[in-house]
């Protein structure tokens, strides 16, 4: 069509001739196709672009009218190449979302824009044409490092053009994200901040997705939470990760009703163990320094954590995978952690951790012990727990190579306490607890005989 239109070969020169029978065909055969509608569309858009509007509108407009039929109605031929796919009688409802993914971003955009401006087709299917496009045109920053080893065979000029062409695509994207809450998933939000990171995305643009990633951020998971630096693949900028979480719990700050809060909580409580386990990965970072990783903890208010067994296998693994760290830094550690709040099994597993400092242990050991008491005084019978046994050998043998629990430069050095601190009863009373300890573990039938035999010999002497 475009050379015979170059060569004029119109019906002014002679009747029938190529122009004529050519538009005939286009209007008859090509757009009455699905398959054909996208392949003449990008075709024409590869060799001209939107200055040969009279074969790109149409086709354009012949893909949009195709994608607003009703899936039940579709009888043209159609394709769908997503894997775990059953051809069915019927198309999906986003049947139409991998050929279209096909397109250059213009395009793309073009055909988005006129489908969501005709209001027949929900957000969340609009959100998964773009999920789809995204993954086939924008490479994941966790799974791929093609941009930097493009860089290091001296091919920089070919990957700044490929991350140009990237960046691009991305803020296209972003552009025709629908405003409707529920459009796209947080995860998709999120692996958008990951490319935008990488590609160098404007701040406008990584602002954007940072406030609406926040507003779903319990829609998330830790691994999503993770995203590398452009300069260092290998570290993760902690900074993107902890402002998507400022902006979720600004969310809190608005009044709200009954049932909106309540639905809020159940997010706090979901995104709190997210967060712990995303702590647990930063934590093996040997770089990470102390106080940025006590910050990031401190992040989550003190009501968003039910528990914290969590928050206990993050601080576990960073004294784990820096075993340099001084008593006082570990220390300071260990008191973000509320013994109250761990399980049963993870206070068992905490009291036999010899990375603990000897006062959290101390904690640890009350809490048991009021526990074991406080099952006692409803007469139930609940046995000692094993490791607190265990624990009370070691605490003679490291109460005198820890520093005195008291000392006020130790306080001083101590900046982050929790709420409910035990530590100030376990300093002077180390001892008392080892031997109160000792005499809870001794089992109720030998106590019973021994009282009986004492009773038999007081018998005795009365009767003599």
């Amino acid at each position: 069509m475009l050379a015979a239109r170059f060569l004029r070969m119109t019906e002014a020169v002679a009747k029938g001739n190529l122009v004529a029978k050519l538009e005939a065909f286009f209007d008859s055969c090509v757009l009455q196709g699905w398959k054909d509608s996208v392949a003449a569309l990008q075709a024409a858009w590869r060799i001209s672009g939107w200055s040969e509007s009279r074969i790109v509108q149409p086709c354009i407009d012949s893909i949009v009218e195709k994608i607003l039929t009703p899936p039940a109605k579709v009888t043209w031929s159609y394709t769908y190449t997503r894997p775990g796919y059953t051809r069915k009688s019927a198309p999906a409802k986003d049947w139409w979302t991998e050929d279209i993914s096909e397109l250059d971003v213009e395009v793309f955009r073009s055909v988005i824009s006129t489908v969501r401006a005709s209001l027949q087709l929900p957000p969340p299917l609009i959100g998964e044409a773009l999920h789809v496009y995204t993954c086939k045109h924008l490479v994941d920053p966790l799974r791929a490092g093609a941009g930097a080893g493009a860089v290091a065979n001296g091919q920089a000029a070919q990957a700044e053009e490929a991350l140009a062409r990237q960046r691009r695509v991305l803020e296209s994207i972003v552009t025709m994200i629908p405003a409707e809450p529920g459009s796209v998933t947080g995860r998709f939000l999120l692996r958008l901040l990951r490319v935008a990171n990488y590609v160098g995305a404007s701040s406008s643009t990584r602002a954007q997705l940072v406030r609406q990633a926040g507003s779903q951020l319990h829609e998330a998971g830790a691994a999503d939470l993770l995203i590398p630096l452009p300069s260092d693949p290998q570290a993760y900028d902690v900074g993107a990760a902890e402002a998507v979480l400022q902006h979720f719990l600004a969310q809190f700050q608005r009044p709200a009703p009954p049932d909106e809060r309540r639905r809020m909580s159940a997010a706090m409580g979901k995104v709190a163990r997210t967060f712990d386990e995303y702590l647990r990965t930063i934590a093996l970072d040997r770089d990470f320094p102390v106080a940025k990783f006590v910050d990031l903890v401190e992040c989550l208010p003190d009501i968003a954590r039910s528990d914290h067994d969590g928050l206990y296998y993050a601080i576990d693994a960073y004294l784990k995978e820096h075993p340099e760290l001084s008593k006082a830094d570990k220390k300071r550690l260990c008191r973000l952690i509320d013994c109250r709040k761990l399980s049963p099994d993870v206070r068992a597993q905490a009291i036999s951790n010899d990375q603990m400092p000897l006062r959290t242990i101390v904690q640890l050991l009350f809490v048991e012990q009021e526990r074991t008491m406080g099952a006692a005084s409803h007469g139930t019978a609940v046995a000692p727990d094993r490791a607190s046994a265990d624990a009370i050998s070691r605490l003679t043998a490291r109460t005198n190579e820890d520093e005195p629990a008291s000392s006020s430069a130790d306080h001083k050095s101590d900046v982050h306490r929790p709420r409910r601190d035990h530590a100030r009863v376990a300093d002077g009373a180390t001892t008392a607890m080892t031997r109160s300890l000792s005499a809870s573990t001794k089992t109720p039938l030998a106590g019973r005989k021994e009282r009986t035999t004492e009773e038999r010999s007081s018998r005795m002497r009365n009767k003599e």
